[in-house]
């Protein structure tokens, strides 16, 4: 099976394997677990921060920072077409008496100033409104086929925040997919965000775990959250170990998984009836539409399978790629014959 569902399906290389049996392990709640201190350490150092929080998942790292940045009955701003908004179930309202306020995605995954702006009330002291407390962003996009936010467009919303006395949390995903896109380092977007979460579990390949990063005083409420939450982890340096080898290991091959999802859409371009524009494709995400097969989305996901090539579905009647480290060029070849074969002629 060629799997494009997710780059959350990679699984551990050898050495993340063998890292776990040599781990230094302790008790992660009372802070004695070295491995974690040290990946923790490692992670806030990478992305320019005082410090770092280990946590299981991605939306426990989400729910977690925005509890810990909103007070009850605040409001968050985030994207309409955001992971957070969309695909974490509504924890900062369930967990926190904190309201979502949908702000429209633009294509690029960005959320336009104008936009931002009102979200806030005209008269901050009028009783009736929440209040913003929080403005989120998403980088790379995942529903906007892993667009990048760029600097210029995060500079300007860090300009806004800072005017609005709003701190600014990036749900960073896939930020090191972000940073491999422009050729930067990871610093150079952080420094325009006050905290991000980032996992480990994707693009990265390790099996298990997400960092949140962010002032020292920001981090400790994180962590109490974390615990409130069901977070807190014993031995958790033998997910912690092959977290590092992901960090040290894993970043700068991203590169080539770019590569080849700019080959999967240029492929996919060529068959008549899918839409798709490979000038967009900026990270290892793909997204198309197969309208023009006479088909939904869902119809071309259950017989693809059947041929043996798993895609996802992304909403608006789009699919998604995920390109990863356990996908080849052949893979891809196969994939756009396959898909020939079933459909149609090259255009």
């Amino acid at each position: 099976m060629i799997n494009f569902i997710s780059d959350t399906v990679t699984l551990p290389t050898e050495e993340m394997f063998k890292s776990i049996l040599n781990a230094e392990l302790g008790d992660d709640v009372y802070g004695e677990d070295i491995t974690v201190n040290t990946l923790e350490s490692v992670a806030a150092q990478i992305v320019g921060m005082e410090s770092a929080c280990f946590m299981p998942s991605g939306t426990m790292a989400n729910l977690s920072s925005i509890l810990a940045h909103c007070p009850r009955g605040s409001k968050v701003l985030v994207g309409n077409e955001s992971d957070i908004y969309i695909y974490e179930a509504g924890g900062a309202s369930v967990c926190g008496g904190i309201v979502y306020e949908p702000i429209p995605t633009q294509a690029d995954g960005s959320l336009s100033i104008p936009d931002l702006e009102k979200g806030f009330p005209v008269d901050k002291e009028d009783s009736q409104y929440a209040l913003p407390a929080l403005i989120c962003l998403e980088n790379s996009h995942n529903r906007c086929g892993g667009r990048v936010l760029p600097l210029n467009y995060l500079r300007e919303v860090a300009e806004f925040a800072a005017k609005k006395d709003v701190p600014i949390h990036m749900d960073g995903a896939r930020i090191f997919n972000a940073s491999i896109s422009l050729g930067i380092d990871i610093k150079e977007i952080t420094k325009y965000v006050d905290s991000i979460q980032f996992c480990l579990s994707k693009g990265l390949s390790a099996p298990v775990g997400s960092i949140v990063a962010g002032n020292r005083l920001f981090i400790e409420k994180v962590r109490r959250i974390r615990k409130m939450l069901g977070g807190g982890m014993r031995q958790s340096g033998i997910i912690a170990a092959p977290a590092l080898v992901a960090l040290k290991s894993m970043v700068n091959r991203l590169e080539i998984d770019h590569a080849n999802a700019k080959i999967l859409a240029e492929g996919l371009s060529t068959i008549k009836g899918i839409n798709i524009n490979p000038d967009l494709v900026e990270t290892n995400i793909v997204s198309f539409d197969v309208t023009g097969l006479n088909i939904s989305c869902f119809e071309f996901i259950n017989e693809m399978k059947k041929n043996g090539v798993q895609f996802s579905e992304m909403g608006h009647n789009r699919i998604r790629a995920v390109v990863h480290r356990h996908i080849t060029q052949k893979d891809i070849n196969d994939t756009i014959k396959t898909i020939e074969s079933l459909y149609c002629i090259p255009a």
